[in-house]
């Protein structure tokens, strides 16, 4: 399967780089209205069977026009929610906070997934609820997939599961707004990352770029 996942138009909290992750959350600015508008463009290269998107406003907004222009349905899954910021919901996402957020949700992809962000989500909480959407679209025999997420959860979700993504990979690569990571694979097989924001992906350990670039959330 060919999967795409897609981070969400930009919101008020995006401005104001706020730690904004539970439901159901703001909806898009100007400019987040008009990504999402330039998403059935910029995807027009695809050939998209199902699109998905969780049940946060923003998600759902962003994925609205792909959907009308290619006929689908979005389907609505909980699991694939942005990494639930628990006791640090609306702090800033610059500074202490947003560093003790992101160092947790890479600790996650580096194997340390019993660790628990306070008041919110372990690794294995996350990991559990986005595969299981990732095999439920598998499963339907759909040979491309699209699903509108959020910052954290798909660079967290790539280096977790894709062999060639690695936590310094992923820490140094923000996804902005409406940026797409390409990925193809099974959950049987496993997931290579084929492209990061247009970008081709170096396989780990063979060059990528290092460093802790943790912003870029929710």
């Amino acid at each position: 399967m060919r999967l795409l996942l897609v981070r969400h138009g930009q919101t008020p909290s995006n401005v104001d780089y706020l730690l904004d992750t539970a439901a159901p959350g703001p909806g898009l600015t100007d400019l987040g209205r008009r990504q999402a508008a330039a998403l059935p463009q910029a995807l027009a290269g695809e050939d998209i069977e199902a699109l998905y998107a969780p049940t946060l406003v923003r998600t759902q907004l962003t994925a609205a026009p792909l959907a009308a222009a290619r006929g689908l349905e979005v389907l609505v899954r909980d699991g694939l929610r942005e990494v639930s910021a628990g006791d640090m919901e609306m702090l800033p996402g610059v500074g202490e906070a947003g560093e003790r957020y992101m160092r947790t949700v890479f600790a996650w992809a580096a194997g340390d997934t019993d660790l628990r962000l306070p008041g919110g989500e372990s690794g294995t909480d996350f990991l559990t609820r986005y595969d299981a959407v990732v095999a439920e679209a598998a499963a339907s025999g759909a040979r491309t997939v699209a699903m509108v997420s959020h910052g954290a959860a798909i660079r967290a979700w790539a280096a977790a599961r894709a062999h060639n993504v690695d936590v310094p990979f992923a820490a140094a690569h923000r996804l902005e707004n409406t940026g797409v990571v390409v990925l193809e694979g099974s959950p049987e097989d496993g997931w290579k990352a084929l492209t990061w924001a247009g970008a081709t992906v170096v396989p780990a350990g063979e060059g990528g770029p290092t460093g802790q670039a943790l912003d870029g959330t929710a």
